[in-house]
């Protein structure tokens, strides 16, 4: 069943309604309620069209957090093959909000590290909905190392809304840890592509997406810090969080335009959530091409157009 969003309410209400009649025509054989059922499909999909065709920010973020929205489990089991995950940074513990392991994209050996949200309140909690700790980054940083070591690309999939600001997270370094694993990225001579598939929230994301190819896809959203603390901390109100997406510059349109990313993948009419399998075949083929365009170079002029693409963000803005 379609969870829907506070804007999609008139929607849930057609296609309720379309559904109460279909029900009804399964009871009772003599009803025929084939055109009225159809007509009000119609009705559903171009409403949804309307809402769909120009999201404000606020809403792109509530798009971004849609329960239902495939996450990092969901493509490494559509899009990979041979998964075999590793566990543990070999310090502390293994943190569940991130999963990764070596695996094959195309009958290519890669490693594949995400966030991973969960799908029922059960999985949320064993993963902390999606927010690592210190463990995580240690555990992505020695996953990356491994593959540095054995020339094998590495595949990112972004979907938190920040690292765990807990107590024992703050205790075991959370900091330093996303810094090492930012750096891990910067330092690894094999090619890295990231695709931020539902939010990218501060720096728990930009540990995993400071790559040679980032991609975003159509409603997602990639910021420093959450509508909601932005507003809190500008304004003193939480509610003041559409405001605060607005002046953020964090859907993949806005970032795109800014040079934060290299690329828009499309979702399906109504999110991802909408058309997963479609989706996810999107993200594959966009994962395929950006590991295409680095194929062939060498290990120092990876490093180096990695840490050129980072450091000239924002150079345009600042020389005006």
């Amino acid at each position: 069943m379609t969870q829907y969003l506070d804007f999609e309410k008139p929607l849930a209400e057609i296609e309720g309604t379309a559904e109460e009649l279909r029900a009804m025509g399964r009871q009772n054989e003599d009803m025929d309620v084939t055109e009225e059922a159809a007509a009000l499909d119609a009705k559903a999909a171009k409403l949804l069209e309307e809402l769909y065709k120009s999201l404000t920010p606020w809403r792109k973020c509530q798009v971004a957090r849609h329960p239902q929205r495939p996450h990092c489990r969901d493509y490494i089991e559509a899009l990979f093959t041979e998964y075999t995950p590793l566990a543990g940074d070999r310090n502390f513990a293994d943190d569940h909000a991130v999963m990764g392991g070596l695996a094959r994209l195309n009958d290519r050996p890669v490693m594949v590290i995400g966030h991973e949200k969960g799908n029922d309140t059960k999985s949320r909690i064993e993963r902390n909905f999606g927010m690592a700790r210190p463990e995580g980054y240690r555990k992505a940083v020695r996953l990356m190392q491994m593959a540095g070591k054995f020339g094998l690309p590495v595949i990112t999939l972004v979907d938190t809304p920040g690292a765990y600001p807990g107590k024992g997270a703050e205790e075991r370094g959370q900091s330093e840890a996303i810094a090492r694993a930012t750096e891990t990225c910067l330092q690894i001579g094999v090619p890295l592509v990231s695709v931020v598939i539902g939010e990218g929230g501060s720096g728990g994301a930009v540990a995993f997406a400071t790559a040679n190819r980032v991609a975003m896809l159509e409603h997602s959203v990639y910021s420093v810090i959450s509508p909601e603390g932005c507003a809190s901390i500008l304004w003193k109100d939480s509610e003041k969080m559409r405001e605060a997406a607005e002046a953020l510059r964090l859907t993949a349109d806005d970032l795109k335009k800014l040079g934060v990313i290299d690329r828009i993948i499309a979702e399906p009419m109504g999110g991802a959530h909408r058309g997963k399998a479609e989706t996810i075949a999107a993200v594959g083929k966009a994962i395929a091409d950006m590991l295409g365009q680095l194929d062939g170079k060498d290990a120092t002029t990876l490093i180096q157009e990695r840490r050129k693409k980072f450091l000239d963000m924002g150079a345009t803005g600042l020389a005006a």
